[in-house]
């Protein structure tokens, strides 16, 4: 076989696990039908215990390919692990606009982001009985001013054999322009970059997955887009879930999780992935 038959290897990670048992019924299903190969898990969520990763963990057992990673959360809300953590809003993380405002501000404590992260680390290992295969970063939490840095230092000192997730895109700027938040991230993931090098941290090549989550398009034709030029080892983004009373109490996006899990439940994701010569294992 050609190597321009070869298909691309691309990382399938689906965000939040612990966040609520209906997140995480949706996951672990995925992972043993073969339909994801990673997950990131929010050591703070409401849906985080010995059981949960236990059953995490005997799933990803029977996956050929299927890295877990640690979700770090920074933003309400859920609460810090470390007691002194500041700033915080009535024992809270700061609301997501406000955390990104006041890096962007240079108003955060990088000594206090990077002790919390290393808990959360120290929390992954404790639950799981070793180090994340990789470290992503809540509402992209990690590529924020200030945070992105002590965050790449909590991995180097606590997972230092783990990749770190950055949001840039690999297309054309012409494909790039349909999204404005995706340009945020690929600004903010330039800096990222440069910095995981020179730390010597490995990084996913590109990214994908960001979408207008207020508008619950069709996620099929999204996957599609998803796909468009995203080289071998590409990350794209996702977020399964079932709709539970605790999802709805802590997160908005609710009803675009069942979307998701049932495109990629269905039989048209084996099939968009064949057509675009793409594997997932």
């Amino acid at each position: 076989m050609s190597d321009a038959a070869q298909p691309r290897r691309i990382w399938l990670c689906a965000d939040d696990y612990g966040l609520s048992e209906g997140v995480n019924r949706a996951i672990r299903g995925l992972i043993a039908r073969g339909r994801l190969n990673a997950t990131s898990v929010m050591m703070v969520g409401a849906a985080i215990g010995r059981d949960e990763v236990a059953a995490l963990k005997s799933v990803a057992a029977e996956s050929p390919r299927c890295a877990i990673g640690l979700h770090a959360t920074l933003s309400a809300p859920f609460r810090p692990l470390t007691m002194h953590f500041r700033p915080v809003n009535g024992g809270l993380f700061l609301p997501f606009p406000k955390m990104l405002r006041a890096g962007l501000l240079r108003r955060l404590d990088r000594e206090m982001i990077h002790a919390e992260l290393v808990e959360q680390l120290a929390t992954f290992k404790d639950m799981f009985g070793r180090a994340p295969d990789f470290v992503d970063g809540h509402q992209h939490v990690q590529l924020f001013p200030q945070v992105r840095d002590a965050f790449l230092r909590a991995v180097k000192d606590a997972a230092p054999e783990a990749w770190v997730r950055q949001g840039g895109r690999s297309q054309p700027l012409s494909q790039r322009l349909r999204s404005p938040k995706a340009l945020v991230l690929d600004r903010l993931s330039a800096q990222f970059r440069k910095r995981a090098r020179r730390a010597g941290i490995a990084f996913n090549p590109a990214f994908a997955g960001a979408y207008d989550f207020s508008r619950s398009p069709d996620f099929g034709p999204l996957m599609r887009q998803f796909l468009e030029g995203l080289p071998d080892g590409g990350l794209v983004m996702c977020h399964p879930g079932f709709v539970d009373e605790t999802l709805k109490e802590l997160d908005p996006l609710t009803i675009q999780r069942e979307n998701e899990h049932a495109y990629l439940g269905s039989e048209h994701f084996p099939q968009l992935l064949a057509a675009n010569n793409v594997t997932l294992a």
